[in-house]
């Protein structure tokens, strides 16, 4: 669909009446503000009648020379301590409204003194506007970090998305590359209404200051950026020039619903020779195009008007004559002419008079179709083999090969076969052509969606991002991975297609939701109890010790979080999501990686070294069981400056004896003191600093279990009992509040952890003492 802009100019180039060629605005509305046009069903004026509802209003300011265009001040307003207070309109078109930017950032001086700070973020009141896939989350620095998060209490939604930049030289910063040194993006989710964007540093730009004094944050068109490497560290006005020259881009829609609903009622507003398309980017709502041959604005009566394709040889040469019709055009050769007249040169030609030369002609044609008819079955032989190499081709580029060679290295008596190789036409009937009704959800390597086989087994099936080479190896990876695995706590996984565009893996379902929806959904269905929070820590901690410890090769999952760990409809636990995990082999305790993992979860130690360890999955995982334990997220931006972190607000808790403040009261109501001071005790030890110092995960599983048994048959915790509190950690409940002998806590207080933006309190770095 062309631009509705350039639609509308070419009008002015074709033979239309003066009322087609000037059908942007409702009669008598004004089309333009300085240098912006605005057209229907956008409109100048709040509250004129110029545009199809409020949300469409455009308030134009006559002060500034040449005049500026804004949004409505009720309904669009950027967030953050930034001067400006009204959303500027830069450029409409047909699908998007690109709007001025604002940025974020925080500047320091030589000892790393904070001197300037700025955050940014926009809200949208309305449903009709969404942030659009086109943007990026973008940090600027070389001891910066960046996070975009809905404005709380606006979006109902929770997350958080941001990247990490880092370099220590200027001269390690490449021109035009947001890979990570430097400059660093990364995307948001689909649907958004609002954002918050923010900037944190690591060691304040001590380091770096001597060419790099400040760290930047922002939203922005990713076409519209480009990093110019270093100069963009010293020029003092980048802020100013970034948010002048990058916009935000919108999608706008008109309702929240789709065509059909719409249609024969007053709310459908695309007019005659137009088509209604439903927008399944956001929360719903459909836009009007013109049809095929027509053009105009769609939205105002009466309608789309028709292209006399006549009028302009150059677009639509015909060399006979041309005939305009409804839509499109007929280009048909003058009497005693033959040929096709749409071709350029002589498509029109002389028709013959020799009638022998036309009884040749049905001679050889009569012959050819003989022949036609004998090839026929070569023909649909060759369309066979077409088949089969086009699903070939599928299977080496979906990591075919790869996956042959893994099984290959792979010692036969470890490896747990896929149970079916399914077809493409199976999973399309399993998930009615993978249709946006059947998504369950989305990860960072893929779609997932629920499917129902021939024989009515629920499945679900994810789907890897299309034409994604990149995601092919860590695709291949989770295949290896979960081939190897068979328990009852870890999602199966039953079968692959590799035979189709993206390759495909059909796991069982499990659909009732996540570990992190229980805990932290306001519409979660039911309260976990104690009980049930300690089971599901129990089976959580013996998958990830069976994946450590007795597969044929150890597995660090690397990716341990409450988002990760599945419950069915009996709320037991299923670990998934194995793209990131990693094969240890037998021979090595370690293996150097690039650092990957959600922050929040992130083992200090592997995010300062890259060396990861199953030590790795402990910390994360002792994050889990606090999330069990208190009810908090492990990382929130809402919160705090000192409470942000959950670890560190445990930590420091414990040091001040003010464990059972951050507990969940319903949690304190219904585990026993001794319960929570050992589970306290034990997760203490696992977000140790130091991975030497944390147990292992069988020894986690073994002391949740234990835990567990006392509640189950509390008589047998007595005096020299297997599994009384005596035998768990004897003398660590005197310990518990020593925090000062735990390497954390102490390089929070050497490094002043609470003052403003350091991330030292998300992953302080520990010096020997």
């Amino acid at each position: 669909m062309l631009p509705l802009f350039s639609l509308l100019l070419h009008l002015s180039h074709l033979s239309l009446s003066p009322a087609a060629a000037t059908n942007i605005t409702i009669p008598g509305c004004p089309a333009t503000c300085g240098n912006l046009t605005v057209p229907y069903p956008f409109g100048i004026g709040i509250n004129s009648g110029c545009s199809i509802g409020p949300w469409f209003d455009i308030s134009c300011n006559t002060s500034f020379d040449p005049p500026k265009a804004f949004l409505p001040a009720d309904l669009f307003s950027y967030t953050g301590n930034t001067s400006f207070h009204r959303v500027e309109v830069v450029d409409i078109s047909d699908e998007h409204v690109r709007v001025k930017n604002t940025v974020a950032f925080k500047c320091f001086n030589q000892t790393g003194g904070l001197v300037r700070n700025q955050t940014s973020g926009l809200v949208v009141q309305n449903s009709y506007f969404t942030l659009s896939e086109r943007n990026k989350v973008f940090a600027i620095g070389c001891d910066d970090y960046a996070f975009a998060s809905p404005v709380s209490g606006i979006e109902g939604k929770n997350f958080t998305s941001g990247c990490v930049s880092v370099c220590s030289g200027a001269q390690d910063v490449t021109v035009g590359s947001c890979s990570g040194m430097g400059c660093c993006a990364t995307s948001l989710p689909t649907g958004l209404t609002t954002y918050v964007a923010d900037v944190f540093t690591i060691f304040s730009h001590i380091e770096v200051w001597s060419f790099d004094k400040c760290g930047y944050a922002f939203l922005g068109e990713e076409s519209a950026f480009s990093f110019q490497g270093p100069s963009d560290f010293l020029d003092p006005d980048f802020s100013i020039r970034t948010a002048e020259t990058v916009p935000v881009v919108l999608n706008w829609v008109i309702g929240s619903h789709s065509c059909r609903d719409y249609q024969n009622t007053s709310d459908y507003h695309c007019q005659a020779n137009s088509d209604c398309v439903d927008f399944d980017g956001g929360n719903g709502g459909y836009r009007c195009s013109c049809k095929s041959g027509y053009l105009g604005n769609p939205y105002l009566s009466p309608g789309c008007h028709d292209i006399d394709e006549c009028a302009d040889p150059k677009t639509n040469p015909c060399n006979g004559t041309c005939t305009n019709l409804p839509g499109t055009f007929n280009c048909s050769c003058l009497h005693g002419f033959e040929g096709d007249g749409r071709k350029d040169g002589s498509g029109c030609t002389a028709r013959s008079s020799k009638s022998p030369a036309l009884k040749l002609s049905l001679g050889m044609g009569i012959g050819f179709l003989s022949i036609f008819i004998a090839m026929g079955w070569l023909y649909f032989s060759h369309q066979r083999r077409k088949v089969v190499k086009l699903r070939e081709k599928f299977f080496l580029k979906n990591g075919g090969m790869l996956l042959k060679q893994q099984f290959g290295s792979i010692e036969s008596g470890g490896v747990n076969r896929l149970n079916k190789i399914f077809t493409t036409e199976e999973l399309e009937k399993a998930t009615k052509n993978f249709s946006n009704t059947m998504i369950l959800g989305r990860g960072g390597y893929g779609t997932v969606y629920k499917g129902v086989l021939i024989d009515g087994t629920i499945v679900a099936i994810k789907k890897s991002r299309v034409m994604d080479e990149s995601q092919i190896e860590q695709f291949i990876n989770e295949v290896v991975i979960l081939t190897q695995i068979n328990h009852r706590n870890v999602v199966k996984l039953l079968g692959c297609c590799l035979e189709t565009e993206v390759p495909l893996l059909v796991y069982e379902c499990v659909s009732n939701g996540t570990l992190f929806h229980h805990i932290h959904a306001n519409d979660s269905p039911t309260w976990l109890s104690w009980d049930n929070r300690l089971r599901i820590a129990v089976e959580s901690a013996g998958a990830l010790a069976y994946l450590h410890s007795a597969t044929s090769k150890p597995i660090i999952h690397r990716d341990v979080k409450s988002a990760n760990i599945l419950l069915d409809e009996n709320l037991v636990t299923k670990i998934s999501d194995f793209g990131a995990s990693r094969l240890i082999p037998l021979d090595q305790k370690q293996v150097t990686t690039l650092v990957q993992g959600t922050i929040g979860y992130l083992d200090p130690e592997y995010f300062h070294t890259s060396q990861l360890t199953d030590k790795s999955d402990v910390y994360s995982f002792g994050v889990v069981l606090l999330e069990l334990l208190t009810g908090k997220k492990p990382l929130c931006m809402d919160r705090d400056q000192a409470q942000r972190n959950l670890a560190t607000y445990f930590l420091v808790s414990l040091r001040e004896n003010n464990l059972f403040q951050i507990l969940d009261p319903r949690v304190v109501r219904e585990g026993s003191l001794e319960q929570l001071e050992a589970i306290a005790s034990l997760v203490k030890r696992c977000l140790s600093m130091n991975g030497y110092d944390r147990p292992t995960m069988k020894e986690v599983a073994m002391e949740l279990d234990g835990l567990r048994k006392l509640i189950k048959q509390p008589w047998i915790n007595q005096p020299g009992s297997e599994y009384g509190l005596s035998r768990i950690h004897e003398g660590e409940q005197s310990d518990l509040y020593n925090v000062s002998t735990n390497p954390y806590v102490d390089s929070m207080e050497a490094s002043s952890l609470y003052s403003s933006d350091q991330i030292h309190s998300f992953y302080p770095v520990d010096e020997p003492r």
